[in-house]
């Protein structure tokens, strides 16, 4: 197994795939200072590689080559969207995720709400526009409160709920003349502002048929209470109340389906992780607010410590298009919470370089695994090296208890300016018991 990516997703994945019968080798790359972990009894040993030039094609089917990697598993969306499964498919190498035709649905966010529009997915009203004139027009016909979206791919950040026009304006307008996302902003979406809860769906598909994983709840705002800038999340956990069985079946019918019936016509068939954002409006209508084409994370670190089984043969079957799911079973008596341990700065300006303490107090914690992010190894010491420096993943048979203990495990880890959000799943945790 080759895993790409070097975050706390990758960390969940690759442990999960040790843990998968069918696997002997588990290879993450470029991984982080937690990638290199030795083989317990009847484990497999996880190890880190290297790339010469990031995660483009060219590079990972290099080094799939190089490993003699039966089956590629690709973590952040950027690599997906630059082609790399259509370069490895193309030199006979299994690869999970989409291509690069139907990763454009989480590439492009006018894409997506076209593509809505098309297969009468329910999505919010939205307009696309490409210069401030335009944007100024609508925002000031609309009012606020109103979304500005960035239509490429910005790690998260792309997304302003604006409360004011002027709130509204002042983010169109970094998008669409300060460039501050490059090309990734020179499209903007306006979209009107659904209220309600949001919860994250996700199922392993092969293009026809899917395994729908537990829904997950994420933080995205940096601070308690759900206030200050978004970020990539800082926290998670499943499974969620707020969906009951016939809520999720409508979004599977009403969302999930319609969506790979959809790309299937369209001659972008799609195969891997999709993963729809979703709000439930106060009368309990499902609507969709964004399609991802792969692990969310932190949402991926909750859920992997929900699954049981052969983990990467359920990624193989659906690479190969034969979707095998009873190779994995969801814990029905499990609850998983993942709590992220951010650097002093983030998410504006991470700072990197302090040294983290108490990693192995948090893992001596029953029913917790420390995910490394964004760190790396100096001079034999543990640093910062990143915005989210460490997933903090706990299990419990209550959410309860799942939060008790990554919360303890949390007080266990020090570094300078350490912080997280001490809310993550609070409000929820009696409704889910």
């Amino acid at each position: 197994m080759l895993v790409l990516g070097a975050g706390a997703r990758e960390s969940a994945l690759a442990r999960a795939f040790a843990r998968s019968p069918s696997v002997a080798v588990v290879l993450v790359a470029p991984g982080n200072a937690g990638s290199v972990v030795p083989a317990g009894p009847g484990n497999v040993a996880i190890h880190r590689g290297l790339l010469a030039d990031g995660l483009s094609p060219e590079s990972v089917l290099d080094l799939a080559r190089r490993e003699r990697a039966d089956l590629v598993v690709v973590g952040p969306e950027a690599p997906l969207c630059e082609g790399v499964v259509d370069a490895l498919e193309a030199a006979g190498i299994l690869a999970f995720g989409p291509r690069k035709n139907a990763a454009i649905l989480e590439g492009s966010k006018a894409f997506l709400k076209r593509f809505a529009t098309r297969h009468d997915i329910p999505t919010a009203g939205y307009a696309v526009v490409t210069t401030f004139a335009e944007a100024e027009e609508i925002i000031r016909e609309k009012g606020a409160p109103i979304v500005v979206k960035a239509d490429g791919l910005c790690a998260g950040k792309g997304v302003v709920v604006a409360a004011t026009e002027a709130e509204a304006l002042d983010a169109a307008r970094a998008m669409l003349v300060e460039k501050r996302f490059g090309e990734a902003g020179a499209t903007v979406i306006l979209e009107d502002l659904i209220v309600g809860e949001e919860v994250s769906v996700l199922v392993v598909t092969d293009g026809e048929r899917l395994f729908v994983l537990p829904p997950a709840r994420d933080h995205k705002r940096a601070f308690d209470g759900d206030i200050g800038p978004n970020t990539g999340g800082m926290g998670a956990f499943a499974p969620s109340a707020l969906l009951t069985p016939a809520l999720l079946a409508r979004v599977e019918r009403e969302i999930l389906r319609p969506t790979i019936a959809g790309m299937a016509a369209e001659n972008r068939p799609f195969r891997g992780v999709l993963f729809a954002g979703i709000m439930v409006t106060p009368a309990g209508a499902p609507m969709l607010l964004e399609h991802n084409v792969r692990f969310g994370d932190p949402e991926c670190e909750a859920l992997m410590a929900l699954l049981d089984g052969d983990v990467a043969e359920l990624c193989a079957s659906a690479a190969r298009g034969a979707l095998d799911a009873g190779a994995v079973t969801v814990a029905r008596d499990r609850f998983a919470l993942a709590v992220i341990l951010a650097a002093a700065g983030y998410p504006a300006s991470p700072r990197a370089g302090d040294v983290i303490d108490g990693l192995d107090r948090a893992a001596a914690v029953e029913g917790v695994v420390v995910h490394h992010a964004g760190t790396a190894e100096r001079d034999g010491v543990i640093v910062t090296a990143g915005g989210r420096v460490l997933a903090i993943t706990a299990t419990g048979s209550s959410l309860a208890e799942a939060r008790a203990r990554a919360y303890e495990a949390a007080a266990a880890v020090s570094f300078d300016g350490m912080h997280f959000r001490n809310d993550i799943a609070l409000e929820k945790t009696m409704a889910a018991r």
